[in-house]
């Protein structure tokens, strides 16, 4: 029996358990997949010794790093883990990401304004995104909250960033599930058919984010699809033995 399971804090709104029982199921797969909500992230210590892998979701993509063994190339480079097999960290996000957003950009690839991308938020998540939309050839910019964590603080986000910006990436917890009528503070009133907003959060289905972008007429696209290519690329990782 080989064990699996997800740490994080919150966990509701993850479909991280059903995804891999189902997968389990279907395959033959002797194993079992326990959620685990850390208040701290030394608490993953003893579920290194009983796991055979982890799922790592925010906020302790980066704060897991230490405890590991080993970390992918990869990983290092983005600063962020959000698969552990064996006490090896790696990165299957951006992955995820890439698979979500290389068909919008490939819509607007031929428009120049349309690689200026602003990422919303500074965690693992974020990087992750960053890492992929700078593999699609975007020119990326890091919003956050606070002076100097990023490129750009929301207070900066004028009339003349928000249209050379075609692409923007919410990477924040804003709008997931059970507070779905948060979203990020952004100028929305410049959002225009023209831009691509993509959300890392995919339940809700859709976000108050994405829906000012739709009110606007942009392209929207929630997590969904990076949730299902990252949890591919997890399994990968896992070296799931039936």
């Amino acid at each position: 029996m080989q064990h699996f399971g997800i740490i994080g804090k919150p966990l509701g709104h993850s479909m991280s358990k059903e995804y891999f029982e189902k997968r389990f199921a279907a395959e033959g797969v002797q194993a079992d997949y326990t959620i685990h909500e850390l208040d701290a992230v030394e608490d993953v210590v003893p579920l290194l010794d009983r796991l055979d892998g982890l799922n790592v979701t925010s906020p302790y993509k980066e704060a897991i790093m230490p405890y590991l063994d080993k970390i992918d190339e990869t990983a290092r480079e983005i600063g962020g883990v959000n698969v552990v097999y064996k006490r090896c960290g790696y990165n299957t996000d951006w992955i995820g990401a890439r698979a979500a957003l290389s068909h919008q950009l490939s819509a607007v690839s031929d428009q120049p304004k349309a690689k200026q991308a602003l990422v919303l938020g500074t965690g693992g998540a974020a990087r992750a995104v960053k890492f992929a939309l700078e593999k699609l050839g975007m020119n990326v910019q890091v919003v956050s909250r606070s002076k100097g964590k990023g490129d750009l603080t929301y207070e900066e986000l004028t009339e003349e960033v928000m249209k050379k910006c075609k692409v923007i990436a919410n990477c924040t917890p804003l709008g997931m599930k059970p507070h779905e009528d948060e979203k990020p503070d952004i100028p929305y009133e410049w959002i225009t058919k023209d831009h691509v907003l993509f959300d890392c959060i995919y339940n809700p289905e859709k976000t108050k984010f994405l829906e000012e972008g739709e009110k606007r007429g942009a392209e929207i696209v929630n997590g969904a699809e990076m949730f299902m290519a990252q949890a591919k690329e997890a399994w990968k990782k896992f070296r799931v033995e039936s």
